[in-house]
């Protein structure tokens, strides 16, 4: 359920940021808050707030937390992110899942410094300028960067640029 909650954040993400949206929400489920966090970090998302079915308002939209996640409201938490956009342009402009639910791709810390470089490493392509990849590691949701400094591998689970 992990891989597959991915993929579909991912193309919701490229289709609110190519139709200029400033907010947008995506189930809240622990793969998806990992993987906003992740984007948060490197850059690519203003904000991760996590509120009910209509958007937070715009002063809760600077931290985190709004609501505490209980069982009577789970079903109704979604995570709204804020896209960014550079001279009217989306900073997220292409979104590619790597890893399929029914093909899962893992690479090693070798490999990864290997596409790190712009090579290709086994169904990998090399990484351009301006991409990076975001893995799945048994230290959270990281991007390629981070995942070369701790020294770890993972699912390699999408192409960001």
């Amino acid at each position: 359920m992990g891989i597959h909650s991915i993929c579909n954040a991912l193309s919701h993400l490229q289709n609110a940021s190519r139709a200029k949206l400033g907010l947008t929400s995506i189930p809240n489920t622990k793969y998806n808050l990992r993987f906003a966090l992740a984007l948060h970090r490197a850059g690519f998302i203003s904000s991760v707030t996590r509120a009910g079915l209509t958007p937070p308002p715009p002063e809760a939209l600077l931290t985190f937390e709004t609501e505490p996640v209980t069982s009577a409201n789970v079903s109704t938490r979604r995570l709204w992110l804020g896209l960014k956009y550079f001279n009217n342009k989306p900073v997220m402009s292409n979104l590619q899942a790597v890893s399929k639910p029914k093909r899962p791709v893992t690479a090693d810390y070798k490999e990864l410094s290997k596409i790190a470089r712009g090579f290709q490493a086994g169904h990998i392509k090399g990484l351009n300028l301006g991409e990076t990849l975001f893995l799945c590691t048994d230290k959270g949701v990281l991007e390629l960067r981070e995942a070369l400094e701790k020294r770890v591998g993972g699912l390699v689970l999408a192409r960001v640029s």
